[in-house]
């Protein structure tokens, strides 16, 4: 039922490397998160994007090199757009996607305590509801364990190296064009107190 400790430790230190990492990156702040919804501050989309592209190279390296293997879910349709608007409504109103919101919470912000309690329940009631939501989800087709190599028949590698080649020119694109968004006075800092001036 459960994994090894040692995978489960890794599980332990990989979330927690993870979180840290979020909130280095500043993506577990509110502003930057409603920045982002209103394309003034586009952190969370180069932080995103790096960890599509890196993840999409690491998880095909270790698919190939036998040290890991693709689970690929069933493309439910009607459990796509399900999950899609759910996701979408739950992320505007609580401001966090799941991620950036447990990091806040770690943070001590009350509004993504309230918020991850809300993600909880919200699994729970997916539980409970999931036999009568089951129409719902296979009602508009079960297109199989489909990936996108499958159905075009070509080399995941060749979708790899398109996602790393669309990366890199964004970041050369927004690099000159200096589109990067200047950080300003921190939000959440007390008025009076400027960060990193000298007395």
């Amino acid at each position: 039922m459960f994994d090894t400790p040692e995978r489960l430790l890794l599980g332990l230190v990989t979330g927690v490397l993870f979180g840290v990492l979020l909130q280095k990156g500043r993506v577990a702040k509110f502003p930057v998160i409603v920045g982002q919804f209103v394309l003034k501050d586009w952190t969370v989309v180069k932080i995103m994007g790096t960890a599509v592209l890196v993840g999409s190279v690491g998880v095909h390296a270790l698919v190939a090199s036998g040290q890991a293997h693709l689970q690929v879910k069933p493309f439910l349709l009607g459990g796509v757009l399900l999950g899609g608007v759910c996701f979408g409504v739950g992320m505007a109103v609580f401001g966090y996607c799941p991620g950036t919101g447990v990091a806040a919470c770690g943070e001590g912000k009350p509004d993504a305590i309230v918020g991850v309690l809300g993600m909880l329940a919200g699994a729970l009631a997916f539980v409970a509801a999931f036999p009568a939501l089951q129409p719902v989800i296979k009602g508009l087709g079960d297109m199989g364990k489909l990936t996108v190599p499958d159905a075009t028949g070509t080399s995941p590698w060749l979708w790899v190296a398109g996602l790393v080649g669309f990366g890199l020119a964004a970041l050369a694109l927004s690099s000159s064009r200096g589109t990067s968004v200047p950080s300003g006075p921190d939000p959440e800092a007390k008025p009076g107190v400027r960060v990193g001036s000298s007395v």
